[in-house]
């Protein structure tokens, strides 16, 4: 008996060696070709702003090309699909963690299943949505947006059905009893310049795309959706301050890669990434631009990912969105 807990001793302990060896050896030689950054949504959104800002850092710390690959459409949908198909090991998935919390949940024809398909590297970075107006609608406050769509219809602008934007302005709608029309555009820049033309007068859009023209006074801030305030823009009120108590619309920019992508791939991935979040001047220019670095452990990326896909599915049944 005690040679044979002897014996599958040594068997564990040289598994547990051979598994460490692979890892380490998983770790060190990839990536062994470019890797290709599926941008979920066109160019402009928090997504590829921030992938584009980390490329060369991290170009250098991986030793291979990063290629930024633009695959916009369908909330999210067509890139996540190409990448929840890629099995070259080397395909990584960028965008709103929304495409796993929020599009399960009203997309009622995806062809794969977003949070069994894919798992997640980090969450990079978190940002908000920001409630904008243009300056001819006369929507300076919340309180003024809600008497303006009391008196007379008035629609709204998002990124596309089922993203931040949509998801924050119908929670709002929601909550406060307004009534007001919801236009969906092919990603955020699109829809921020109808609503800087005034041909929507008001949207729900991300900080870091519209944050520029807010310091031209080309948009006008009216309230974000997160918990706080933005570091760039300590004027503009949270939702919440602005009157509607408990209101709080957080997001992040992730990374996922296709399911039985080895987990010692995973950890080299978000190691890197961390450390390129990490650098001084990375976060100098994402400040600037309202992202806040997160870089959290894949495990608790997915954690965060489901308590958020928890809570965006009673929205999604609140204001019954289904989507095709």
């Amino acid at each position: 008996m005690h040679r044979f807990v002897r014996i599958l001793s040594a068997c564990t302990a040289v598994g547990a060696l051979a598994f460490a060896a692979s890892t380490a050896q998983a770790q060190t030689s990839w990536p062994s070709k470019p890797l290709r950054f599926v941008v979920a949504f066109p160019a402009g959104a928090p997504g590829d702003i921030l992938a584009r800002i980390m490329q060369p850092a991290l170009q250098k710390a991986l030793g291979q090309s990063v290629v930024v690959d633009n695959k916009p459409g369908a909330g999210g949908n067509i890139g996540m699909q190409e990448v929840a198909r890629a099995t070259d090991g080397h395909t990584v998935l960028v965008g709103p963690d929304t495409m796993l919390t929020i599009n399960p949940h009203v997309y009622r024809k995806l062809a794969f299943k977003p949070m069994e398909d894919l798992v997640p590297v980090t969450q990079m970075a978190s940002f908000s949505q920001e409630l904008v107006c243009a300056p001819n609608a006369g929507v300076k406050t919340l309180a003024d947006l809600r008497a303006a769509a009391k008196d007379k219809p008035m629609s709204y602008a998002s990124g596309g059905p089922g993203v931040p934007g949509h998801m924050a302005m119908e929670m709002l709608l929601a909550e406060t009893g307004m009534k007001m029309q919801h236009v969906a555009y092919r990603g955020p820049s699109p829809a921020m310049q109808d609503v800087m033309a005034g041909m929507v007068p008001c949207g729900f859009l991300a900080s870091p795309t519209v944050g520029p023209l807010i310091r031209d006074h080309k948009l006008v801030a009216v309230a974000v959706s997160g918990g706080k305030r933005l570091a760039s823009q300590p004027n503009v009120p949270t939702v919440a301050e602005a009157g509607v108590k408990g209101y709080d619309a957080s997001f992040a920019e992730m990374l996922a890669m296709p399911r039985g992508t080895p987990p010692a791939v995973i950890q080299r991935l978000h190691a890197e990434v961390s450390k390129v979040l990490a650098l001084p001047e990375i976060r100098e220019r994402l400040a600037t631009l309202d992202l806040e670095p997160v870089a959290n452990t894949p495990e608790a990326a997915a954690s965060r990912l489901k308590a958020e896909s928890a809570r965006w599915a009673k929205v999604a049944q609140q204001i019954n969105l289904q989507l095709d």
